[in-house]
């Protein structure tokens, strides 16, 4: 080996053994705090009980998070009606699991705040009032993408104009069930509006067939189990309510908990359910 040969390898072995900056670290000026906006998070907890209740915090950080998981929901609920709409089953098949994560996520959630006494909710209850879960513009635009089109909801905001514009938007806008009868025609499964023996035979045909059509009976099993958690979630949230005030009327004027098992019949799909009556 010549010279110049022995010192090019030389410098490429030196230069191995001399790292240069990590992933990472070639800008300093990004941290884990500033990226998530931490400081700021932190900072929303703000508490109205005087003296503190204890278990005011943990209220308002249950909800907070439902709220972070509702707009990331809401997420993956446009997205997959997006890919339904395109006849992009296996993606939108594989938002869909996401969701139902999601969805547990929410059901469990539920026993940290039954950790919470009647006694200790009582301590600050009566600072939320007018407040009320029903004003979670969130869900009611998780309902509506889903599936569920309710026109009185928006008008029940009262005087939450920007919330009900959001919430009059969604009522307007295609639904997951929508998205869904769209990919079924694109298979020759018809789905006509205002035909629902016509729809119900080409879901019995999807269903009984399901062998041929696996991709897209198993988007309407997805779509069927995201209904499913939510009626789930329902009933766990009507149980914690009920134990928490038992039959007192809601801090926004609501019956409270009769409202609530009102809603425990609600679907997204009904016709998928009804489905099973006929198979």
């Amino acid at each position: 080996m010549d010279g110049g040969a022995a010192t090019q390898r030389a410098e490429r072995l030196e230069g191995a053994r001399t790292p240069g900056p990590r992933f990472g670290e070639e800008d300093r000026e990004l941290s884990y705090g500033i990226y998530l906006r931490v400081p700021e998070l932190l900072g929303l907890q703000t508490m109205l009980s005087d003296p503190p209740a204890h278990d005011e915090l943990l209220f308002i950080v249950i909800h907070q998070a439902y709220e972070l998981w509702f707009k990331q929901m809401l997420f993956e609920l446009e997205s997959i009606r997006s890919c339904l709409f395109d006849g992009d089953t296996r993606r939108a098949r594989h938002y869909l699991r996401r969701v139902h994560s999601i969805d547990h996520l929410l059901i469990e959630q539920i026993p940290i705040l039954e950790t919470m006494s009647p006694q200790e909710f009582l301590e600050f209850r009566h600072n939320l009032a007018p407040a009320s879960g029903f004003q979670s513009v969130q869900f009611r635009e998780v309902e509506c993408v889903s599936g569920l089109k309710e026109p009185g909801t928006a008008k029940r905001l009262g005087d939450l104009p920007e919330e009900r514009a959001r919430l009059q938007r969604r009522l307007e806008e295609p639904t997951l069930w929508d998205a869904f009868c769209h990919v079924m025609e694109r298979h020759a499964f018809p789905m006509p509006a205002g035909e629902p023996d016509v729809r119900r035979d080409s879901l019995l045909r999807l269903a009984r067939d399901e062998g041929t059509y696996t991709e897209l009976f198993a988007v309407s099993e997805s779509l069927l189990t995201h209904d499913e958690l939510i009626a789930s979630w329902r009933l766990r949230h009507v149980l914690m309510v009920e134990r928490q005030i038992g039959s007192k009327t809601g801090t926004g004027g609501s019956t409270g908990v009769s409202y609530l098992k009102s809603t425990l019949d609600k679907r997204f799909y009904p016709e998928l359910w009804d489905l099973r009556t006929y198979l």
